[in-house]
């Protein structure tokens, strides 16, 4: 089992690895709308905001440890507001993908994230 820091992504909000790789299969910790480079700003205004920048930090850690979008097989989205942000976030999801590639997911309402966020997706990779 490998337990993965990257160096260039988010701060965590709490002790966890950014990632963990067991027999090809990465699980990629939940990522928040934060700035790796200004963790304590502001975060991004709106779910379309902020689900980009969890998305970029996404694939900052999927980077981190040599993969992209491309090897995620299954991704959980948390939305505080999910009945107001639901519609949004489905009309830009596939945005992230290759057309025809849209990993498994599971999407639940949730009553609060940490940091304030709208927003929060883990990952499930595979190494190919």
């Amino acid at each position: 089992m490998l337990h993965h820091m990257i160096a260039s992504g988010p701060r965590p909000v709490a002790p966890f690895s950014h990632a963990v790789e067991v027999d090809g299969w990465v699980f990629i910790t939940g990522q928040m709308p934060t700035n790796p480079e200004a963790p304590d700003a502001p975060l991004p205004e709106g779910i379309e905001a902020q689900t980009r920048r969890v998305v970029e930090n996404l694939q900052i850690v999927l980077g981190g440890v040599g993969l992209g979008l491309e090897h995620v097989t299954m991704a959980r989205i948390y939305l505080t507001q999910f009945e107001r942000d639901y519609a949004a976030l489905n009309a830009l999801w596939p945005s992230f993908f290759a057309p025809g590639k849209l990993p498994a997911r599971t999407t639940i309402g949730v009553t609060a994230l940490a940091v304030g966020a709208l927003v929060e997706i883990d990952l499930i990779a595979k190494r190919l």
